[in-house]
């Protein structure tokens, strides 16, 4: 059978009704019991980092995460992704997102995430341009962000009804389609109601904020762009609303909050005990939150 790239993969779960579930690791001792529990539960996802977990966490590094995905990674239900390098990070600091991205792609990861969102939308498009351009020559996939995904600043959000209730940084369509019509990227994150959880010392181990989705703005976007979409901040949405979101155009959803969370409650037993805890969790999301489990079967036909 021939290799299925993740460019092909999210196409196929986009086309076909699926999503694929991909999980931040912020912590390289996590990545095993998620590789685990997508082989277990036959699942085909991504296994990623973003930039501010080899800053603010202990992913170490790029390398670090592809030398570590490389020793336990089963290729048949997963690929490995480069999440969130931002232009202007969390701090309001100008970041070398397209350095970080050129290391990324010369370590082998098969696709990668530009993030311009904090930006106007015309450096947002200059800057995603800039990273769809050198991508396609390695073929790697793009990623990209329009709109306010907001939850990773150091202040306290506003009330979420109130946000939500404005739309307050949401994706605008217009907007949208002028985006991936200009930048030619592959799959584009977008804010409908959901938002990231806190890695702020003060507030990472807070429960996350139940976030809802405005599914006919989804709707909306769905039709202007034409591409795949992608569901930040997965934790703490409700499953009928995860559900109702593939059925309108997200083909992709990230997971990070659910899974770090129990490795730190059980990390300073002992790294066995903060995996097993990890798998347990991740058995659960992909099986009863997602309902992805057996996805691999229908799009990775190597995994069958």
């Amino acid at each position: 059978m021939s290799y299925v790239t993740t460019l092909e993969l999210v196409r196929r779960a986009w086309k076909m009704g699926l999503a694929i579930p991909a999980f931040n690791i912020p912590y390289l001792p996590m990545m095993k019991p998620v590789v685990k529990a997508l082989a277990d539960t036959r699942t085909a996802g991504l296994i990623m980092v973003a930039r501010l977990e080899w800053i603010k966490f202990k992913a170490g590094s790029v390398e670090a995460i592809r030398d570590e995905y490389e020793r336990v990674a089963d290729k048949h239900f997963t690929r490995l992704h480069l999440d969130h390098v931002p232009v202007i990070d969390e701090d309001n600091l100008t970041v070398d997102y397209a350095g970080d991205i050129e290391r990324a792609i010369r370590a082998g990861y098969e696709s990668v995430m530009v993030d311009g969102s904090r930006l106007p939308l015309q450096a947002n498009i200059e800057s995603t341009l800039r990273v769809v351009e050198l991508a396609r020559a390695a073929k790697v996939p793009v990623e990209a962000e329009l709109g306010a995904v907001m939850g990773h600043e150091a202040g306290p959000l506003p009330p979420y009804d109130e946000l939500f209730r404005s739309r307050k940084g949401f994706t605008d369509p217009d907007e949208a389609e002028q985006f991936v019509r200009a930048t030619g990227v592959d799959w584009l994150s977008v804010a409908i109601g959901n938002v990231h959880g806190a890695i702020s010392a003060a507030a990472k181990t807070q429960k996350k904020i139940e976030a809802r989705l405005d599914i006919a703005h989804l709707d909306v976007l769905k039709r202007r762009c034409g591409i795949p979409l992608v569901l930040h901040g997965g934790t703490g949405i409700s499953r009928d609303y995860i559900r109702e979101s593939i059925r309108h155009g997200i083909a992709k959803i990230n997971v990070a909050t659910a899974i770090r969370q129990p490795y730190e409650k059980h990390m300073a037993e002992s790294v066995a005990k903060a995996q097993e805890a990890v798998y347990a969790e991740m058995v659960r999301i992909v099986t009863e939150e997602l309902a992805v489990d057996g996805s691999a079967d229908k799009l990775m036909p190597q995994a069958r």
